[in-house]
Formats: C-alpha cells, sequence, structure tokens
C-alpha cells in the first residue's frame, strides 16, 4: 500500500511538472492603436506563452493610431513564442494604416469578405494638424516615409509576402481589398467567418520570424478569450481623446462652480474626479503644450470679456483660441487619435457661455449690497421705540434695537440707519 502510495504522489508530481495541453488564445483589437491596447496586446502575447497555447488569435479592425504603439505589438508578436493569426473582422471592418503593418507582421494572415486593408502613408504633424508643405516639409516626410516603408519591408520579407505591393501601402497610401490582398501574396487566405478560419488552419505550415517551421493544429481544440482588465477597460475609456477632453472641460466647469459658490459640496467632489481622470486619460497620449497654452489664453480672454468690456471681440478670441487649442491638444498627424472639429465646437461653445454666465452671475453678486450683518443694517429704516438723544430704542425689521442720534428723534418718528457700533444703531430722523 505505501508503495502505491508512493507511485501515485510520484505521478502527479510527474504530469504536473509538464505543461497542460494547450489552447488557442483570442483577443479581439477593434479600436485605435494607443498605449492601453498595445499594453493589453503585449499582456495576452505574454500569457498566452505561459499557458501554452497553439496560438494567439487576434481579431482585428482598427482605424490606425500611434505608431510607438504598433511598434511595440509588432515587436512583441515578432519575438513571440507561439504563432500569432490576426484575422480582419467582420465583414466591412478594416485595418488601416498602424493596422495594415500589424496584419503584414502576423504569422498568418486573414481577412473576411468584405473588408479592407492598406493606406498606411505615415504623416508628419506640426501642433497636430497634418501637414506636407515647403521643401524642409518634403525632407521630413520622406525620411518619415523611408523608414516606414523599410520597416515594413524587413517585416514583408521575413513573412514571405509581397515586398512591391506591401510597399504601395505606405509609398502610395494604396488600400486593399480582401481579394485584392490575396492575389497581390499580402495575406494567407479568406475565410467568410471563424469556422472556416479555424477549418483552413488546421494543418497550415508556417515559418516564425526565427526561422522556425510548425504546423497549426485547430481541431478539438477550445478556445478562450482574453479580455482587458478592469484597469485596461478604465484606460481605454478616458484616453479616447474625445472622452478625456469632455471629462477635463466637465471637470472645470464644476470645480469653478464650487469655487463660486461654496457650499454645495457634490460639484466639487464629481469636478475634481472628472478632471483627475482627464488628467490620467491626457498623461497615456502625446500632448502639444501650445494646445494647452491655447485653452489656457482661451480663458484669459472670456474673463478679459466681463471684466474689461471688449464689445464681445475678446469672448470670440477666446473661443477661436480654445477650439484651436482643443484641436492641437493631442499631437497626433491620424485622425483616429485626434480631437474631431465637431467635438472641440460641442465642448467649446457650452463652456464659453457656462464660463460667462457663472463669471457675470459672480461679478454682480460683488456689486450687490450686503443683506446680512454689520452692512446688512445700514440703510435700513425703521420706527423710534422711545425718544431717542444720547440713547433709546428703535424697532427695525421686527427687532428692538439701542440706538443714538446726533439730534434728538421723538418717539414714533422714522429713522434711519447710518451706521453702528458695538451693536448700537446710529440713526437719524427721516424727513417726510
Amino acid at each position: 500500500m505505501c508503495r502505491l502510495r508512493y507511485l501515485a504522489i510520484a505521478a502527479v508530481i510527474l504530469f504536473s511538472a509538464f505543461p497542460a495541453r494547450g489552447e488557442i488564445a483570442r483577443i479581439d483589437l477593434n479600436s485605435a492603436i494607443d498605449p492601453v491596447t498595445a499594453e493589453f496586446v503585449v499582456r495576452s502575447i505574454e500569457k498566452a506563452e505561459t499557458e501554452h497555447a497553439k496560438f494567439l488569435l487576434m481579431r482585428l479592425q482598427t482605424p490606425g493610431g500611434f505608431s510607438s504603439s504598433m511598434e511595440e505589438i509588432i515587436s512583441k508578436m515578432l519575438s513571440s513564442k507561439i504563432p500569432i493569426v490576426v484575422y480582419v473582422a467582420p465583414s466591412g471592418a478594416k485595418a488601416a494604416s498602424a493596422g495594415f503593418f500589424i496584419l503584414l507582421a502576423s504569422d498568418v494572415a486573414a481577412m473576411a469578405p468584405g473588408t479592407n486593408t492598406g493606406a498606411a502613408h505615415p504623416l508628419m504633424a506640426i501642433g497636430g494638424f497634418p501637414v506636407d508643405g515647403g521643401q524642409a516639409g518634403k525632407t521630413l516626410t520622406d525620411k518619415i516615409t523611408s523608414n516606414a516603408t523599410a520597416f515594413l519591408r524587413s517585416i514583408a520579407s521575413k513573412r514571405n509576402r509581397n515586398v512591391a505591393e506591401a510597399e504601395k501601402g505606405v509609398v502610395e497610401s494604396k488600400s486593399f481589398t480582401d481579394t485584392e490582398a490575396l492575389d497581390a501574396h499580402l495575406i494567407d487566405f479568406i475565410a467568410k467567418n471563424e469556422s472556416e478560419l479555424l477549418a483552413r488552419l488546421h494543418g497550415f505550415k508556417m515559418r516564425t520570424f526565427s526561422g522556425e517551421e510548425r504546423v497549426i493544429e485547430t481541431q478539438g481544440e477550445a478556445i478562450v478569450d482574453y479580455q482587458m482588465s478592469a484597469r485596461e477597460k478604465l484606460l481605454a475609456a478616458i484616453t479616447q481623446p474625445n472622452l478625456a477632453l469632455f471629462l477635463g472641460i466637465v471637470g472645470l466647469i464644476l470645480l469653478y462652480f464650487e469655487f463660486t459658490h461654496p457650499g454645495f459640496i457634490a460639484p466639487g467632489v464629481v469636478g475634481g474626479i472628472c478632471l483627475l481622470l482627464s488628467v490620467l486619460g491626457f498623461s497615456f497620449l502625446p500632448i502639444n503644450y501650445v494646445g494647452v497654452l491655447l485653452m489656457l489664453l482661451a480663458i484669459v480672454l472670456l474673463v478679459a470679456e466681463v471684466k474689461v468690456g471688449g464689445f464681445g471681440v475678446l469672448g470670440i478670441g477666446g473661443l477661436v483660441a480654445m477650439v484651436f487649442g482643443m484641436l492641437i491638444l493631442v499631437d497626433a498627424p491620424d485622425p483616429a487619435v485626434r480631437i474631431g472639429w465637431f467635438t472641440a465646437l460641442s465642448l467649446a461653445l457650452p463652456f464659453a457661455a457656462i464660463f460667462l454666465i457663472i463669471l457675470v452671475a459672480l461679478l454682480r453678486s460683488y456689486k450687490q449690497k450686503a443683506t446680512t450683518g454689520d452692512e446688512g443694517m445700514v440703510g435700513l429704516v425703521g420706527v423710534a421705540d422711545t425718544d431717542i438723544g444720547e440713547i433709546g430704542r428703535v424697532r427695525i425689521r421686527g427687532e428692538y434695537w439701542t440706538a443714538r442720534a446726533s439730534s434728538p428723534v421723538p418717539a414714533g418718528k422714522t429713522v434711519k440707519v447710518l451706521a453702528i457700533e458695538y451693536l448700537t444703531l446710529i440713526v437719524e430722523e427721516v424727513k417726510k
């Protein structure tokens, strides 16, 4: 019995030392390529390697994104210990710009019918706006394009894809339909759905970036979906430039309201949270500080419009500065990761209106006569309850006060408060 027990323990230890049968790992990449999505993809590849997955299936649908995040993803894909299969799906999806690079960098590239890829010409940006003018600008654009083309050539040649056609996606910003990409030998096959994709993958022979030959097996394999963590989901939401800007504007308005109307508490708490989330979101994005300065200038001009009275000129200037500040706030030429005109106008106009309304109300409140405390008593009218000379008593707002007057005031006469000294009212008779 003891021998059998020892054999059972040894068997458990022996089998636990070997990795469990791998499964197919799957992720969805259906947003702009940014630092958060790059973190998610890198973490997913590492997790799939640790769990000895057969391969990682990436369902791709993206308008493009940051080149630095794209390069981080591709670097991890090329050094992966397991095959990476990229599938552009569903029908109608696209893998543009940075997505084109990721598709070609995969061990196996596939597309669904009705999808497209390409349009990967790099853009140069000054202040967030894409430009391509002047000899200096043309030279710099050529350098960026040459660098991107060389990067793509190195990937495509290693993956045995058509280098000349791949270059057209960068140099000519050419887009390819699924059929055109297959005919140009940029992808391995077209699959109308995931079931067909897995069937086509079974027994598919491929060569890794390091040169190792492998045969992919899919029959009978379970699929495990990798999801973003709660932290990554939060960051993915707030790093969207439009949402991050919206949170920042709302936070500023609420905090300004709390500072000018202390005691409400809730606007200050909510505004502080919104502003901090906005700062966190923008911390992951390349910020153009000229855009920040323009937005600060806009606030100064709006304040000056109310204080100085610029007949609308300062206010309009502030609004224009705010719109342009928002447009160039995120220093990226790709429209997928920039703040758009519609968002900028939709936020700038209400912000300027609300800011001016609150500011005008605040300044008017400073000009209003005090209605409480010692200052609130001055100017009030009451009735002498007794004869008033050096000392007497008056009735004001239903209250009795000690009073004195420089000239005698008979009881029953109407009096007006001139000042207050140590809870004694200085009054004079109101002549009718």
